[in-house]
Protein backbone atom coordinates (compact mmCIF):
# COMPACT_ATOMS: atom_id res chain seq x y z
CA UNK A 1 0.00 0.00 0.00
CA UNK A 2 1.32 3.39 -0.81
CA UNK A 3 2.15 6.20 1.59
CA UNK A 4 -1.17 7.81 -0.09
CA UNK A 5 -3.39 5.42 0.16
CA UNK A 6 -2.45 4.38 3.81
CA UNK A 7 -2.38 8.38 4.87
CA UNK A 8 -6.27 8.24 3.10
CA UNK A 9 -7.37 4.79 5.07
CA UNK A 10 -5.66 5.98 8.67
CA UNK A 11 -7.25 9.35 8.61
CA UNK A 12 -10.17 9.84 6.29
CA UNK A 13 -13.46 8.29 7.42
CA UNK A 14 -14.85 7.75 4.47
CA UNK A 15 -11.82 5.66 3.18
CA UNK A 16 -12.54 2.78 5.73
CA UNK A 17 -12.10 -0.68 4.02
CA UNK A 18 -15.91 -1.28 3.86
CA UNK A 19 -16.15 1.87 1.42
CA UNK A 20 -12.97 1.09 -0.56
CA UNK A 21 -14.99 -0.93 -2.97
CA UNK A 22 -17.58 1.25 -3.67
CA UNK A 23 -15.02 4.52 -4.14
CA UNK A 24 -12.86 2.26 -6.64
CA UNK A 25 -15.41 1.05 -8.53
CA UNK A 26 -16.49 2.66 -11.83
CA UNK A 27 -19.75 4.74 -10.37
CA UNK A 28 -20.20 7.36 -13.03
CA UNK A 29 -23.41 5.45 -13.88
CA UNK A 30 -24.74 6.45 -10.34
CA UNK A 31 -25.22 9.97 -12.14
CA UNK A 32 -28.38 8.94 -13.16
CA UNK A 33 -28.97 5.94 -11.69
CA UNK A 34 -28.54 6.73 -8.16
CA UNK A 35 -27.46 10.49 -7.91
CA UNK A 36 -27.72 10.29 -3.91
CA UNK A 37 -24.79 7.66 -4.35
CA UNK A 38 -22.87 9.20 -7.27
CA UNK A 39 -22.78 12.45 -5.40
CA UNK A 40 -21.38 10.99 -1.83
CA UNK A 41 -18.52 8.72 -3.81
CA UNK A 42 -17.65 12.18 -5.24
CA UNK A 43 -17.37 14.40 -2.73
CA UNK A 44 -15.33 11.17 -0.33
CA UNK A 45 -12.71 11.64 -3.47
CA UNK A 46 -12.62 15.30 -3.48
CA UNK A 47 -11.92 15.26 0.62
CA UNK A 48 -9.74 12.88 0.20
CA UNK A 49 -7.35 14.61 -2.51
CA UNK A 50 -7.88 17.91 -0.56
CA UNK A 51 -6.63 16.50 2.54
CA UNK A 52 -3.93 14.70 0.91
CA UNK A 53 -2.15 17.50 -0.84
CA UNK A 54 -2.56 19.83 2.12
CA UNK A 55 -0.75 16.97 3.70
CA UNK A 56 2.15 16.78 1.06
CA UNK A 57 1.07 13.28 0.36
CA UNK A 58 -0.05 13.98 -3.60
CA UNK A 59 2.90 13.05 -5.53
CA UNK A 60 4.71 15.98 -7.45
CA UNK A 61 7.27 15.94 -10.43
CA UNK A 62 9.44 18.51 -7.97
CA UNK A 63 11.54 17.57 -4.70
CA UNK A 64 9.32 20.12 -2.82
CA UNK A 65 6.03 18.66 -2.30
CA UNK A 66 3.25 21.11 -3.20
CA UNK A 67 0.71 21.92 -0.92
CA UNK A 68 -1.85 24.34 -2.90
CA UNK A 69 -1.33 22.31 -5.92
CA UNK A 70 -2.52 19.09 -7.09
CA UNK A 71 -0.07 17.44 -9.99
CA UNK A 72 -2.21 15.40 -12.68
CA UNK A 73 0.72 15.38 -15.46
CA UNK A 74 1.78 12.01 -15.39
CA UNK A 75 -0.10 8.56 -14.05
CA UNK A 76 1.72 9.03 -10.29
CA UNK A 77 -1.64 10.15 -8.49
CA UNK A 78 -3.34 6.56 -10.28
CA UNK A 79 0.39 4.60 -9.41
CA UNK A 80 -0.18 6.08 -5.74
CA UNK A 81 -4.40 5.75 -5.18
CA UNK A 82 -3.51 1.89 -6.87
CA UNK A 83 -4.32 -1.18 -4.38
CA UNK A 84 -4.07 -4.73 -4.81
CA UNK A 85 -7.55 -5.81 -4.01
CA UNK A 86 -8.92 -3.16 -5.38
CA UNK A 87 -6.86 -1.38 -8.28
CA UNK A 88 -6.79 1.62 -9.32
CA UNK A 89 -9.91 3.96 -9.13
CA UNK A 90 -11.75 3.66 -12.19
CA UNK A 91 -13.80 6.82 -12.18
CA UNK A 92 -11.47 9.57 -10.57
CA UNK A 93 -10.92 11.35 -13.93
CA UNK A 94 -14.99 12.20 -13.15
CA UNK A 95 -14.61 13.14 -10.08
CA UNK A 96 -11.45 15.62 -10.81
CA UNK A 97 -13.35 16.68 -13.75
CA UNK A 98 -16.45 17.52 -11.74
CA UNK A 99 -14.01 19.32 -9.02
CA UNK A 100 -13.01 21.73 -12.36
CA UNK A 101 -16.73 22.31 -13.61
CA UNK A 102 -17.97 23.18 -9.95
CA UNK A 103 -14.46 25.88 -9.35
CA UNK A 104 -13.42 23.42 -6.77
CA UNK A 105 -9.84 23.24 -9.16
CA UNK A 106 -8.50 25.94 -11.27
CA UNK A 107 -6.13 25.11 -13.53
CA UNK A 108 -2.49 26.59 -12.28
CA UNK A 109 -1.91 28.66 -15.56
CA UNK A 110 -5.29 30.14 -15.36
CA UNK A 111 -5.25 31.51 -11.64
CA UNK A 112 -2.35 32.78 -12.16
CA UNK A 113 -3.16 34.99 -15.21
CA UNK A 114 -7.11 36.08 -14.58
CA UNK A 115 -7.13 39.43 -13.62
CA UNK A 116 -10.79 39.10 -11.85
CA UNK A 117 -11.11 37.84 -8.78
CA UNK A 118 -12.34 33.69 -8.57
CA UNK A 119 -15.01 34.77 -6.68
CA UNK A 120 -16.40 37.24 -9.70
CA UNK A 121 -18.14 34.39 -11.74
CA UNK A 122 -18.64 31.13 -10.80
CA UNK A 123 -18.68 27.78 -12.88
CA UNK A 124 -21.10 26.06 -10.60
CA UNK A 125 -23.46 27.70 -12.74
CA UNK A 126 -22.65 26.46 -15.69
CA UNK A 127 -24.38 23.25 -16.86
CA UNK A 128 -22.46 19.75 -16.71
CA UNK A 129 -23.10 18.86 -19.98
CA UNK A 130 -22.13 22.28 -21.27
CA UNK A 131 -19.32 22.58 -18.94
CA UNK A 132 -17.85 18.82 -20.54
CA UNK A 133 -17.94 19.96 -23.91
CA UNK A 134 -16.10 23.13 -23.01
CA UNK A 135 -13.29 21.67 -21.38
CA UNK A 136 -12.93 18.46 -24.02
CA UNK A 137 -12.83 21.41 -26.61
CA UNK A 138 -9.38 22.71 -24.58
CA UNK A 139 -8.10 18.88 -23.70
CA UNK A 140 -9.55 18.31 -20.73
CA UNK A 141 -11.82 15.31 -20.27
CA UNK A 142 -12.63 12.93 -23.79
CA UNK A 143 -13.73 9.54 -23.58
CA UNK A 144 -14.72 7.80 -21.02
CA UNK A 145 -13.96 11.04 -18.63
CA UNK A 146 -10.03 10.43 -18.05
CA UNK A 147 -7.99 12.14 -16.06
CA UNK A 148 -7.13 15.57 -16.67
CA UNK A 149 -3.53 16.44 -17.04
CA UNK A 150 -1.70 19.56 -15.65
CA UNK A 151 -1.58 21.56 -12.32
CA UNK A 152 -4.70 22.56 -10.21
CA UNK A 153 -5.26 24.34 -7.69
CA UNK A 154 -7.04 23.36 -5.15
CA UNK A 155 -9.39 26.38 -3.69
CA UNK A 156 -9.92 24.36 -0.39
CA UNK A 157 -6.17 23.94 0.83
CA UNK A 158 -6.00 27.43 -0.24
CA UNK A 159 -8.81 28.65 1.71
CA UNK A 160 -7.12 26.88 4.63
CA UNK A 161 -3.72 28.90 4.16
CA UNK A 162 -5.02 32.00 4.02
CA UNK A 163 -7.28 31.61 7.01
CA UNK A 164 -3.74 30.66 9.11
CA UNK A 165 -1.83 33.74 7.37
CA UNK A 166 -4.74 35.90 8.14
CA UNK A 167 -4.40 34.86 12.19
CA UNK A 168 -0.81 34.83 11.85
CA UNK A 169 -0.05 38.79 11.20
CA UNK A 170 -2.81 39.81 13.39
CA UNK A 171 -0.28 41.45 15.51
CA UNK A 172 1.73 42.94 12.30
CA UNK A 173 0.31 46.58 12.85
CA UNK A 174 3.53 49.32 12.04
CA UNK A 175 4.48 49.53 8.37
CA UNK A 176 8.26 48.29 9.16
CA UNK A 177 6.62 45.15 10.31
CA UNK A 178 3.91 44.61 7.67
CA UNK A 179 6.59 45.39 4.41
CA UNK A 180 8.83 42.43 3.04
CA UNK A 181 10.89 42.02 -0.45
CA UNK A 182 9.36 38.64 -1.93
CA UNK A 183 12.59 36.46 -0.79
CA UNK A 184 12.00 37.72 2.87
CA UNK A 185 8.26 37.49 2.71
CA UNK A 186 8.69 33.34 2.00
CA UNK A 187 11.23 33.01 4.47
CA UNK A 188 9.36 34.66 7.25
CA UNK A 189 6.45 32.75 6.65
CA UNK A 190 7.45 29.14 4.88
CA UNK A 191 7.23 28.09 8.27
CA UNK A 192 4.10 27.96 10.73
CA UNK A 193 1.00 27.99 7.80
CA UNK A 194 1.10 23.98 7.79
CA UNK A 195 0.84 21.44 10.43
CA UNK A 196 4.10 19.21 11.76
CA UNK A 197 6.82 21.62 10.64
CA UNK A 198 5.98 21.26 6.86
CA UNK A 199 7.19 23.98 4.56
CA UNK A 200 5.34 25.66 1.55
CA UNK A 201 6.89 25.21 -2.09
CA UNK A 202 8.07 28.33 -4.34
CA UNK A 203 4.70 27.59 -6.51
CA UNK A 204 2.11 27.82 -3.48
CA UNK A 205 3.71 30.87 -2.32
CA UNK A 206 3.19 32.29 -6.03
CA UNK A 207 -0.28 31.00 -5.74
CA UNK A 208 -0.58 32.16 -1.94
CA UNK A 209 0.97 35.73 -3.03
CA UNK A 210 -1.83 36.57 -5.94
CA UNK A 211 -5.15 34.75 -3.99
CA UNK A 212 -4.26 37.40 -0.73
CA UNK A 213 -3.68 40.06 -3.26
CA UNK A 214 -6.29 39.60 -6.03
CA UNK A 215 -8.98 37.66 -3.99
CA UNK A 216 -8.77 38.70 -0.40
CA UNK A 217 -7.29 41.95 0.01
CA UNK A 218 -4.81 41.29 2.64
CA UNK A 219 -1.85 41.57 0.48
CA UNK A 220 -0.52 44.68 -1.55
CA UNK A 221 2.40 43.75 -4.20
CA UNK A 222 3.98 45.09 -7.53
CA UNK A 223 6.20 42.00 -8.08
CA UNK A 224 8.97 42.72 -5.51
CA UNK A 225 7.29 44.12 -2.68
CA UNK A 226 5.12 42.79 -0.92
CA UNK A 227 3.03 44.60 2.05
CA UNK A 228 0.54 43.42 4.37
CA UNK A 229 -2.52 45.69 3.78
CA UNK A 230 -4.71 47.73 6.05
CA UNK A 231 -8.11 49.09 5.93
CA UNK A 232 -6.99 53.09 5.85
CA UNK A 233 -4.53 51.96 3.43
CA UNK A 234 -5.05 51.54 -0.55
CA UNK A 235 -3.65 48.25 -2.77
CA UNK A 236 -0.81 50.46 -4.08
CA UNK A 237 2.94 49.55 -2.95
CA UNK A 238 4.82 52.89 -2.27
CA UNK A 239 8.27 54.08 -2.32
CA UNK A 240 8.33 53.92 1.61
CA UNK A 241 7.07 50.36 1.62
CA UNK A 242 9.82 49.63 -1.24
CA UNK A 243 12.42 51.14 1.16
CA UNK A 244 11.52 49.41 4.38
CA UNK A 245 11.38 46.01 2.37
CA UNK A 246 15.01 46.61 1.18
CA UNK A 247 16.04 47.87 4.49
CA UNK A 248 14.73 44.44 6.33
CA UNK A 249 16.21 42.48 3.45
CA UNK A 250 19.86 43.72 4.13
CA UNK A 251 19.55 43.14 8.19
CA UNK A 252 18.55 39.63 7.61
CA UNK A 253 21.33 38.89 5.19
CA UNK A 254 24.08 40.65 7.53
CA UNK A 255 22.39 39.01 10.86
CA UNK A 256 22.52 35.68 8.70
CA UNK A 257 26.53 36.82 7.62
CA UNK A 258 27.21 37.36 11.25
CA UNK A 259 26.28 33.72 12.40
CA UNK A 260 28.59 31.96 9.80
CA UNK A 261 31.12 34.25 10.77
CA UNK A 262 31.01 33.61 14.58
CA UNK A 263 30.79 29.97 13.51
CA UNK A 264 33.84 30.25 11.36
CA UNK A 265 35.81 32.24 14.08
CA UNK A 266 34.68 28.91 16.24
CA UNK A 267 36.40 26.74 13.88
CA UNK A 268 39.31 28.80 13.04
CA UNK A 269 40.28 28.86 16.77
CA UNK A 270 39.71 25.41 17.71
CA UNK A 271 42.08 24.28 14.58
CA UNK A 272 44.35 26.93 15.66
CA UNK A 273 44.78 25.10 18.88
CA UNK A 274 44.86 21.89 17.55
CA UNK A 275 47.75 22.64 15.60
CA UNK A 276 49.40 24.35 18.68
CA UNK A 277 49.07 20.87 20.26
CA UNK A 278 50.78 19.24 16.76
CA UNK A 279 53.54 21.94 16.78
CA UNK A 280 52.89 22.53 13.68
CA UNK A 281 53.47 26.28 13.50
CA UNK A 282 52.51 26.95 10.01
CA UNK A 283 48.98 25.72 9.82
CA UNK A 284 48.33 27.36 13.58
CA UNK A 285 49.79 31.05 12.13
CA UNK A 286 47.78 30.55 9.29
CA UNK A 287 44.39 29.90 11.20
CA UNK A 288 45.10 32.71 13.47
CA UNK A 289 45.69 34.80 10.46
CA UNK A 290 42.08 33.99 8.84
CA UNK A 291 40.63 34.37 12.29
CA UNK A 292 41.84 37.78 13.16
CA UNK A 293 40.32 38.27 8.86
CA UNK A 294 37.13 36.70 10.41
CA UNK A 295 36.91 38.94 13.64
CA UNK A 296 37.40 41.93 11.25
CA UNK A 297 34.86 41.33 8.87
CA UNK A 298 32.47 40.05 11.89
CA UNK A 299 33.42 43.63 13.64
CA UNK A 300 31.99 45.32 10.27
CA UNK A 301 29.06 43.53 9.94
CA UNK A 302 28.05 44.32 13.42
CA UNK A 303 28.57 48.01 12.77
CA UNK A 304 26.48 47.93 9.55
CA UNK A 305 24.27 46.49 10.99
CA UNK A 306 23.98 49.04 14.40
CA UNK A 307 23.70 51.36 11.75
CA UNK A 308 20.69 50.20 9.67
CA UNK A 309 18.96 49.05 13.02
CA UNK A 310 19.15 53.03 14.11
CA UNK A 311 17.78 53.36 10.85
CA UNK A 312 15.08 51.29 11.25
CA UNK A 313 14.24 52.66 14.73
CA UNK A 314 13.95 56.11 13.55
CA UNK A 315 11.28 54.71 10.27
CA UNK A 316 9.69 52.96 13.30
CA UNK A 317 9.56 56.25 14.83
CA UNK A 318 8.61 58.64 12.09
CA UNK A 319 5.84 55.94 10.67
CA UNK A 320 3.89 56.01 14.66
CA UNK A 321 4.06 59.72 14.41
CA UNK A 322 2.48 59.94 10.97
CA UNK A 323 -0.19 57.58 12.68
CA UNK A 324 -0.48 60.05 15.61
CA UNK A 325 -0.77 63.11 13.12
CA UNK A 326 -3.37 60.80 11.48
CA UNK A 327 -5.40 60.49 14.29
CA UNK A 328 -4.92 63.68 15.96
CA UNK A 329 -6.19 65.04 12.39
CA UNK A 330 -9.57 62.70 12.83
CA UNK A 331 -9.79 63.80 16.56
CA UNK A 332 -9.59 67.45 15.51
CA UNK A 333 -12.70 66.88 12.90
CA UNK A 334 -14.43 65.26 15.48
CA UNK A 335 -14.23 67.91 18.33
CA UNK A 336 -15.19 70.15 15.67
CA UNK A 337 -18.68 68.46 14.49
CA UNK A 338 -19.31 68.17 18.06
CA UNK A 339 -18.76 71.75 19.15
CA UNK A 340 -20.86 72.77 16.15
CA UNK A 341 -23.37 70.35 17.42
CA UNK A 342 -23.14 72.12 20.97
CA UNK A 343 -23.33 75.90 19.20
CA UNK A 344 -20.79 77.36 21.47
CA UNK A 345 -20.80 78.83 25.08
CA UNK A 346 -23.13 81.29 23.97
CA UNK A 347 -25.62 78.98 23.11
CA UNK A 348 -25.05 76.81 26.50
CA UNK A 349 -25.92 79.98 28.79
CA UNK A 350 -28.84 80.42 27.41
CA UNK A 351 -29.92 76.90 27.32
CA UNK A 352 -28.86 77.23 31.01
CA UNK A 353 -30.84 80.09 31.83
CA UNK A 354 -33.74 79.16 29.96
CA UNK A 355 -33.54 75.77 32.63
CA UNK A 356 -33.22 77.80 35.09
CA UNK A 357 -36.01 79.69 34.07
CA UNK A 358 -38.12 76.67 34.10
CA UNK A 359 -36.89 75.17 37.35
CA UNK A 360 -38.11 78.54 39.06
CA UNK A 361 -41.10 78.16 37.35
CA UNK A 362 -41.98 74.85 38.93
CA UNK A 363 -40.81 75.95 42.39
CA UNK A 364 -43.23 78.82 42.17
CA UNK A 365 -46.38 76.26 40.84
CA UNK A 366 -45.21 74.07 43.71
CA UNK A 367 -45.71 76.68 46.34
CA UNK A 368 -49.37 77.90 45.63
CA UNK A 369 -50.36 74.46 45.61
CA UNK A 370 -48.81 74.31 49.21
CA UNK A 371 -50.45 76.79 49.82
CA UNK A 372 -54.04 76.64 48.66
CA UNK A 373 -54.42 72.92 48.83
CA UNK A 374 -56.78 70.94 51.01
CA UNK A 375 -54.93 69.94 54.64
CA UNK A 376 -52.21 72.19 54.04
CA UNK A 377 -52.78 73.66 57.45
CA UNK A 378 -50.83 71.51 60.36
CA UNK A 379 -51.21 72.28 64.18
CA UNK A 380 -48.12 71.82 65.63
CA UNK A 381 -49.17 71.35 69.12
CA UNK A 382 -51.71 68.64 68.13
CA UNK A 383 -48.53 67.26 66.95
CA UNK A 384 -46.66 67.80 69.99
CA UNK A 385 -49.68 65.94 72.11
CA UNK A 386 -49.35 63.23 70.06
CA UNK A 387 -45.45 63.01 70.74
CA UNK A 388 -45.93 62.87 74.08
CA UNK A 389 -48.86 60.46 74.76
CA UNK A 390 -46.69 58.09 72.68
CA UNK A 391 -43.63 58.70 75.38
CA UNK A 392 -45.98 57.68 77.74
CA UNK A 393 -47.13 54.79 76.58
CA UNK A 394 -43.76 53.98 75.67
CA UNK A 395 -42.68 54.46 79.26
CA UNK A 396 -45.19 52.29 80.82
CA UNK A 397 -44.74 49.52 78.82
CA UNK A 398 -41.07 49.83 80.13
CA UNK A 399 -42.28 49.92 84.18
CA UNK A 400 -44.59 47.16 83.35
CA UNK A 401 -41.50 44.95 81.96
CA UNK A 402 -38.98 46.16 84.80
CA UNK A 403 -41.87 45.12 87.48
CA UNK A 404 -42.05 41.78 85.66
CA UNK A 405 -38.31 40.82 85.94
CA UNK A 406 -37.94 42.38 89.79
CA UNK A 407 -40.59 39.95 90.52
CA UNK A 408 -39.07 36.97 89.32
CA UNK A 409 -35.97 37.99 90.72
CA UNK A 410 -36.96 37.68 94.01
CA UNK A 411 -39.14 34.64 93.41
CA UNK A 412 -35.74 33.08 92.63
CA UNK A 413 -34.02 34.31 95.39
CA UNK A 414 -37.19 32.71 98.01
CA UNK A 415 -36.81 29.50 96.01
CA UNK A 416 -33.06 29.49 97.01
CA UNK A 417 -33.15 30.47 99.99
CA UNK A 418 -36.11 27.41 100.68
CA UNK A 419 -33.85 24.81 99.49
CA UNK A 420 -30.86 25.67 101.72
CA UNK A 421 -33.04 25.56 105.09
CA UNK A 422 -34.10 22.27 104.13
CA UNK A 423 -30.61 21.12 103.68
CA UNK A 424 -30.42 22.75 107.13
CA UNK A 425 -32.95 20.67 108.29
CA UNK A 426 -31.81 17.04 107.20
CA UNK A 427 -28.43 18.08 109.14
CA UNK A 428 -30.74 17.05 112.31
CA UNK A 429 -30.95 18.45 116.12
CA UNK A 430 -27.34 18.99 117.69
CA UNK A 431 -25.93 16.89 120.56
CA UNK A 432 -26.51 17.35 123.71
CA UNK A 433 -23.04 17.45 126.34
CA UNK A 434 -24.22 14.41 128.09
CA UNK A 435 -23.94 12.13 125.30
CA UNK A 436 -20.73 13.00 124.00
CA UNK A 437 -17.79 10.74 124.19
CA UNK A 438 -14.07 11.12 125.32
CA UNK A 439 -13.43 11.94 121.85
CA UNK A 440 -16.06 15.42 122.06
CA UNK A 441 -14.60 16.61 124.98
CA UNK A 442 -13.36 19.87 122.91
CA UNK A 443 -14.78 22.99 124.01
CA UNK A 444 -18.02 23.78 121.77
CA UNK A 445 -18.70 27.10 120.83
CA UNK A 446 -22.39 28.06 121.64
CA UNK A 447 -24.74 28.78 118.74
CA UNK A 448 -26.49 32.00 119.06
CA UNK A 449 -28.07 31.67 116.09
CA UNK A 450 -31.63 30.38 116.17
CA UNK A 451 -33.86 28.63 112.86
CA UNK A 452 -35.80 31.19 112.37
CA UNK A 453 -32.75 33.85 112.18
CA UNK A 454 -31.74 31.70 109.88
CA UNK A 455 -34.88 31.43 107.53
CA UNK A 456 -34.40 35.59 107.51
CA UNK A 457 -31.22 35.08 105.45
CA UNK A 458 -30.72 35.24 101.89
CA UNK A 459 -28.47 33.00 100.84
CA UNK A 460 -26.79 33.30 97.65
CA UNK A 461 -24.40 30.51 96.92
CA UNK A 462 -22.88 27.40 97.82
CA UNK A 463 -20.14 28.43 99.94
CA UNK A 464 -22.37 30.61 102.27
CA UNK A 465 -24.59 27.69 103.00
CA UNK A 466 -21.61 25.60 104.05
CA UNK A 467 -20.36 28.39 106.70
CA UNK A 468 -23.90 28.59 108.45
CA UNK A 469 -23.36 24.68 108.27
CA UNK A 470 -20.35 24.80 109.98
CA UNK A 471 -21.13 27.20 112.66
CA UNK A 472 -24.57 25.48 113.85
CA UNK A 473 -22.37 22.54 114.55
Amino acid sequence: MSDLLNYLVQHDQNFRRARLPALYSDFRSQRTLNPDGFVANVAAWKQALSSAALAGYAPSKSTTRNHLILDLDSDSLLRSLESKQFGRPLALGTVLQDAIANGEMMSLQQFLKTKESIYYRSWGNIPWSVMSWGLKQVGIGGPGDSLPRGQFVVLQNLDAIAKAFSEAIVDRTSPFERSFSKAHFRRTFAEGLLEENQRLSETDFEVLVKFLSRDKHILATDGNTIKIRNSAEDATVTEEDSAIASLKELMEDLTRQTKILNHRIDELNLAAQDAVRRKNRVAALASLKSKKQAEANLSRRHATLSQLEDVAAKIEQAADNVQLVKVMQSSTVALRNLNAQVGGADKVDEVLDNLREQMGEVDEVGNVIAEVGPGATIDETEVDDEFEAMLAEERKKDEETERIKREAQEERESEETRLRLAELEKLGPLPVPSQMTEKDTRPITPVTTTANELGDMHIKNDNGAQKIAQKAE
